[in-house]
C-alpha cells in the first residue's frame, strides 16, 4: 500500500472515530440532520466521479429511488432488518438497474447524458406513481431497524443510524478518493479534457464512463436506502427531478476537488433547508441560489478548491522559508 493511499485510510478511520463522538453528544435534532446529509451525500459523491469524465447525470433520483424501495420492500417483505446490510443491498439494486442502461448513456456526452438521465429518472417516477402494490403515489412506511440482530433504545435509534450512515460514507468516501487516484480515475480526468487522446492511448471511452456510471449508481442506491430508514417512509418523490436537482447543487457547490467538500456541502444543503423553511417558508429555494451564486462568484471550482488554495499557500510559504 502507498503512503499517500495509507494517509486517505487513516483519516477516514480518523474521521469514523471522530464522527461517531460527535453523535453520542449532539442534539438530536442535528444528528437527524446529518444522517439524512450523509446518506444523499453519498449520491452527490456518484455524480462526483461522473463530472470528473466530462458528464453530469441529471437524474440520480433513478438510482436513489430505486436503492430506496429495494431496501424497503426487503424490510417489509422478507423480514431482512439489519441497516447495513440493507444499505448494501439498496446499493446492489441501484448497480443492477443501471447496468442495462450504462452502455447508452456512455455513448452521448454534455446535455444528451443530462437530459437522458433525467428521462430515466422521471420515467422510473411515472411508474412508482402508477404502481400500487408500492403504494402508488403515497409510498409506504418502514419500520425501526436493527443492527447484527440487535434493536437498539428508543433513545439510542437515531444515534445507532447516524453512527452506520456515517462510517459507510467515511468509507465510500475514502474509497471514491482511492479510487480517483488510481489510473482509471485519472483516465477520467483525461477524458474530460481530451477523449480522442485517451483512445489513442489504448482505453475505451465507453467503457471507463459505464463503469463511473455503476458506481455512481450503487453509491446512490446505498444513499437512497439509508435515506429510507432516516426517513421511515418512501415515496415517488425519491425519483422526481427536484430531489436528482439537489444532488447536482450539491456537486457542483463542492467541485471535483474534494471527496470531504462533498460530504460537507450535503451537509450545509440540509442546514440551509432546515433552518430556512423554520424562519422563511417557502422561500428556502431563493437562500440555495443566493448561497450558489456567491460559490460560483467567490469559488468557481467549487467549496474542495479552498483546500487546494490553502496547500498552495502552505507549500509557497514553505518554499519561501527554505530560500
Amino acid at each position: 500500500m502507498s503512503p499517500a493511499s495509507r494517509r486517505v485510510l487513516l483519516a477516514a478511520a480518523a474521521s469514523i472515530l471522530a464522527l461517531l463522538a460527535l453523535g453520542a453528544v449532539a442534539p438530536k435534532w442535528l444528528v437527524s440532520l446529518g444522517t439524512m446529509a450523509m446518506a444523499n451525500g453519498l449520491v452527490s459523491l456518484g455524480i462526483l466521479i461522473m463530472m470528473r469524465c466530462g458528464v453530469v447525470p441529471f437524474g440520480q433520483g433513478l438510482v436513489f429511488a430505486a436503492g430506496g424501495y429495494a431496501a424497503a420492500i426487503i424490510f417489509n417483505k422478507l423480514g431482512f432488518t439489519d441497516m447495513l446490510g440493507l444499505a448494501l443491498l439498496g446499493g446492489v439494486a441501484a448497480f443492477l438497474l443501471a447496468a442495462p442502461f450504462a452502455p447508452l448513456l456512455a455513448r452521448y456526452r454534455g446535455i444528451f447524458f443530462a437530459m437522458l438521465t433525467l428521462a430515466l429518472s422521471m420515467v422510473f417516477y411515472g411508474i412508482l406513481v402508477k404502481t400500487e402494490v408500492l403504494g402508488g403515489s403515497d409510498g409506504f412506511n418502514v419500520t425501526r431497524a436493527s443492527l447484527f440482530g440487535m434493536k437498539a433504545a428508543d433513545e439510542w435509534v437515531q444515534v445507532l443510524l447516524w453512527s452506520v450512515t456515517a462510517t459507510l460514507a467515511c468509507l465510500m468516501a475514502a474509497l471514491v478518493r482511492l479510487y480517483c487516484n488510481s489510473t482509471r480515475g485519472l483516465l477520467s480526468m483525461a477524458v474530460r479534457e481530451n477523449e480522442l487522446r485517451v483512445e489513442y492511448l489504448g482505453t475505451s471511452v465507453p467503457n471507463l464512463v459505464s463503469w463511473n456510471y455503476l458506481l455512481a449508481g450503487f453509491l446512490g442506491g446505498m444513499g437512497g436506502a439509508l435515506s429510507v430508514l432516516a426517513l421511515g417512509h418512501i415515496d415517488p418523490q425519491f425519483s422526481y427531478w427536484t430531489t436528482s436537482g439537489e444532488f447536482v447543487f450539491v456537486a457542483i457547490l463542492a467541485g471535483h476537488h474534494s471527496v470531504v467538500a462533498i460530504l460537507a456541502s450535503s451537509f450545509i444543503l440540509e442546514l440551509v433547508r432546515s433552518f430556512s423553511s423554520a424562519y422563511f417558508p417557502n422561500t428556502w429555494q431563493l437562500a440555495l441560489g443566493i448561497f450558489l451564486l456567491l460559490v460560483i462568484r467567490f469559488l468557481p471550482d467549487g467549496l474542495g478548491s479552498l483546500q487546494a488554495r490553502l496547500t498552495g499557500r502552505r507549500e509557497g510559504s514553505s518554499a519561501g522559508v527554505s530560500r
